[in-house]
């Protein structure tokens, strides 16, 4: 069982990284936002799910823990593969998932492709006390973006910054994205990243 990766980034496109570890590039299906989060070059410490089929090997990875347990619980849900469990940790953050399973919203799921009503709906069934309610956000959070902060957050210390950093150069780039772009995970990681600078990246790398 491989349960975790670290090494540098050989690829990173579309919905997958090469990453080389002891000189074995071991492809991982990831989300964009740690993909377009990832530089090639660059150590990246992935959390794995390798997932065997008869005729194929295939690893899963994420930046935070909490992304691989819900990847996990969804795979165990009748009709949800590892691609469609993927896609749900694309489009919507682990708490944005408990969120939806504690209101029995199986609407955020019917939004993610490959997945219809039935499925949607035993998601949220199957779910069902398996996952934490998530904390009230503060008041002054914007409600919308809160999600979508997570997600950004998760890809910034998957990458290996401290949660401190991150979270301060996120608030910044909040605080001056508009409303598209803070509703936008791949945008906002990108802002945050640009916000961060090369010089922070190198002393990061260091």
């Amino acid at each position: 069982m491989i349960s975790s990766l670290r090494g540098r980034v050989l690829a990173a496109a579309g919905n997958s990284l090469v990453i080389d570890v002891g000189g074995v590039g071991f492809q991982v299906n990831t989300t964009p936002a740690l993909v377009l989060a990832s530089r090639v070059g660059d150590e990246l410490a992935v959390h794995t799910s390798l997932v065997v089929r008869e005729d194929s090997l295939t690893i899963f990875g994420f930046g935070t823990r909490d992304e691989l347990e819900v990847f996990e619980l969804l795979i165990g849900v009748t009709g949800v593969g590892p691609k469609s469990a993927l896609g749900v940790l694309s489009a919507l953050s682990p708490d944005q998932v408990a969120e939806a399973v504690h209101r029995d919203d199986d609407a955020a799921f019917r939004k993610v492709s490959g997945i219809g009503p039935k499925t949607a709906k035993l998601i949220t069934v199957s779910l069902a006390g398996k996952l934490a309610a998530p904390a009230a956000r503060a008041a002054s959070g914007p409600v919308a973006t809160g999600g979508i902060a997570d997600s950004v957050l998760a890809a910034l210390t998957g990458l290996g910054w401290s949660e401190k950093v991150a979270a301060d150069a996120l608030d910044e780039t909040l605080l001056a994205a508009s409303e598209a772009d803070a509703a936008s995970v791949p945008t906002l990681l990108r802002l945050t990243l640009a916000r961060l600078g090369p010089a922070q990246q190198a002393g990061r790398a260091r």
